[in-house]
């Protein structure tokens, strides 16, 4: 017969002659008793307790049985347990443990999109709009952000939908990198709402004001408007151009993945009348844009009389509406834009009619001195 893991021994007290020594929890525990009849009760129940649930159900409190059975009952309605519960809550005080201040993340974020290649612009961009949010909330974790709180802030930005959507997505690759680095259990801007973006109508240059346009330009900043407005890159991508990517020979302009806002390589074909424009100031290698080139477009419309009311992305927009006026290929254009035929479609479709963009084709420099008033008399006919 097994021994008990219970013994009744006499014990002298006034009241209590009876104590039951144990040690089933690993030390020496004592209960005390009037009378040997209820230690012996005490003890079968015991052995009996010990016999149905094992060393560690005896041994488990009850108070914490009762607690875990509330809060197994709490969690039935979401299908969770209380496994699930504690696995949730350590990875919360882990990520609370390991996290740092917002300033931190977001260095070590645009360090690591520097060493991945990203461009200067778009790590300077990068930390102008997240830094933006640090400022918002100093002295704050990344762990402490919660999505009720990035959604406010995205809704007091007093700023377009489009725009406002910008500073999501940064925040958003921020919050991703701070969970690969285990900053923060989970990413609380992925479940903050998008801003709803309504699109706005397009609006470019007449054919009259590009002639008058790279008539006014100077040497330096000709090249930069004669490719915006016929080849379409996007003011950046010719910021970042270098003249060796201008192959006049096979009529292409090759826009490196580096350089392009999609992170992806393509060719852009050089109309005759480009070519026409940018031969004279051909050259084997360097910038196609000049260094200070804000002052000195910002001349050049003012010599056109367009210094007021530009329209945002006016050359690359032209250059859309009238190659698709022109040419009537939406794939052709998408892929000299790096953007989908339905973005060209939605944008650029019946926004210019075919005599137009026929002349806006032929602004070449031979006749852009002679036939600027002809330009604008047919424009406006």
């Amino acid at each position: 017969m097994a021994k008990s893991a219970f013994r009744i021994k006499p014990y002298k007290h006034p009241r209590l002659k009876f104590v039951v020594r144990s040690k089933v929890s690993g030390k020496w525990e004592r209960k005390f008793f009037t009378t040997k009849v209820e230690a012996q009760t005490f003890v079968r129940l015991k052995e009996v307790e010990l016999l149905n649930q094992g060393r560690e159900g005896v041994t488990f409190p009850t108070w914490l049985r009762v607690m875990a059975e509330q809060q197994a009952e709490r969690l039935k309605p979401f299908g969770k347990t209380l496994s699930d519960a504690v696995d949730f809550y350590v990875r919360h005080l882990e990520a609370v443990t390991n996290s740092v201040p917002l300033p931190q993340a977001m260095a070590e974020l645009i360090e690591n999109r520097r060493g991945s290649g990203a461009s200067v612009r778009y790590c300077y961009d990068l930390g102008i709009r997240i830094g933006r949010f640090c400022h918002a909330f100093p002295d704050r974790s990344v762990a402490e952000i919660s999505t009720a709180e990035v959604d406010a802030w995205l809704a007091s930005l007093p700023l377009a939908p489009v725009t406002r959507n910008t500073f999501r997505r940064d925040l958003r690759t921020l919050f991703a990198f701070a969970v690969t680095r285990h900053y923060c259990a989970d990413n609380p801007v992925a479940q903050t709402t998008k801003a709803k973006e309504v699109d706005g109508e397009i609006e470019i240059l007449t054919v009259a004001q590009t002639a008058l346009l790279l008539e006014s330009a100077n040497a330096e900043t000709l090249p930069f408007w004669a490719i915006g407005a016929f080849a379409g890159l996007r003011r950046a991508e010719i910021e970042r151009l270098d003249w060796k990517q201008i192959d006049l020979e096979s009529n292409l302009i090759e826009v490196k993945a580096r350089h392009s806002k999609t992170a992806t390589r393509r060719l852009v074909t050089i109309q005759p009348n480009l070519a026409a424009w940018l031969l004279p100031f051909q050259k084997i290698r360097g910038p196609v844009a000049p260094a200070n080139l804000r002052k000195l477009t910002e001349d050049d419309r003012e010599r056109a009389g367009l210094g007021s009311g530009w329209p945002q992305n006016a050359l690359r927009h032209s250059f859309g509406s009238y190659h698709l006026a022109r040419f009537n290929d939406a794939a052709a254009l998408a892929l000299q834009m790096g953007n989908s035929p339905e973005v060209i479609f939605r944008h650029y479709r019946q926004l210019v009619k075919p005599k137009d963009a026929e002349r806006y084709w032929q602004i070449c420099p031979s006749v852009v001195g002679e036939k600027i008033l002809s330009f604008g008399t047919q424009a406006e006919a």
